[in-house]
């Protein structure tokens, strides 16, 4: 999933569908314009090992939301006083890789199309600009709470389990979920099915909360890419309860979106799965 890029499909909103879009020959698609993001440069700055010691928050509350990029300045201009951004050496946006992972029947999109409590996601995540990489388990914890558990991995195999099997199926297991067995009944069997790629930028609020600002978000499938030049996915992590990033956000007027990376992209690139839980946020916020 990782290597040759499919084909690309320029997929402007309104209805992010590919299938209406032509294909190109193009490279990576745009993101954020730098007017856009000028807005963060003034912010003070915060290293990464600040940020972890005082917001790691592995067990967490996460709101997503879906900006056009021209609410970018407001947003940042209506977040408190003391907010920091995250720079290293000299660079505040970082690339992001990540290739998701699932069964045969895509048991882990469906469990998030269902809004079932049970519900999770296995991912390799690359930061592109260092070669770090790590494979991911994300569950749900108690209160509507999201758990991460994570293990380093070679980047070289990222678009593959591999060895990291047993810590997949074993945390999976301690978060009360059982991965469906191969048709030999021996082990679970998970595919590389999807590989997102944009750049992040990391605010640190001073309640000790997170915002993150992802632009140039693209999926790429199989056969095809789909992109969203247009808007940015910005998503609040906190401990518990509403941040004064998610107060910031309500008095702009913008609320909470049910947008996944990995379940929406699914549904952009095979708009055959359905995908009700995320029709609102493609029809009506990627189309404004």
């Amino acid at each position: 999933m990782s290597g040759a890029r499919p084909e690309v499909a320029d997929v402007a909103v309104p209805a992010l569908d590919a299938s209406r879009v032509p294909r190109t020959a193009a490279g990576v698609l745009p993101g954020a314009t730098a007017s856009d993001l000028a807005c963060l440069a003034h912010l003070p700055a915060i290293d990464l090992d600040e940020l972890q010691a005082t917001a790691a928050l592995q067990t967490r509350v996460d709101r997503k939301y879906v900006l056009p990029l021209a609410a970018l300045p407001g947003l940042v201009a209506a977040l408190p006083v003391g907010t920091r951004r995250l720079v290293i050496a000299g660079r505040d946006a970082f690339g992001y890789e990540s290739v998701y992972f699932d069964t045969p029947d895509l048991d882990a999109f469906h469990l998030a199309a269902g809004r079932r409590r049970r519900r999770y996601k296995v991912r390799t995540r690359t930061y592109t600009d260092t070669g770090g990489c790590w494979l991911e388990v994300k569950t749900r914890g108690p209160r509507g709470t999201t758990v991460k558990d994570r293990r380093e991995h070679d980047v070289r195999a990222r678009d593959d389990v591999g060895d990291a099997l047993g810590f997949v199926v074993g945390t999976l297991r301690a978060h009360g979920v059982d991965l469906p067995l191969a048709g030999d009944g021996a082990e679970p069997l998970l595919a590389p099915t999807l590989t997102t790629q944009y750049r992040r930028r990391t605010l640190h609020l001073p309640d000790g909360a997170r915002l993150t600002v992802d632009t140039g978000l693209e999926w790429l499938g199989a056969r095809s890419v789909a992109a969203v030049p247009g808007h940015a996915v910005v998503e609040t992590k906190s401990v518990a309860g509403a941040s004064a990033a998610d107060r910031a956000l309500w008095a702009l007027g913008h609320r909470p979106s049910r947008i996944s990376k990995y379940a929406t992209g699914l549904v952009v690139l095979d708009p055959a799965l359905g995908g009700r839980p995320w029709r609102r946020t493609l029809r009506r916020t990627l189309a404004a």
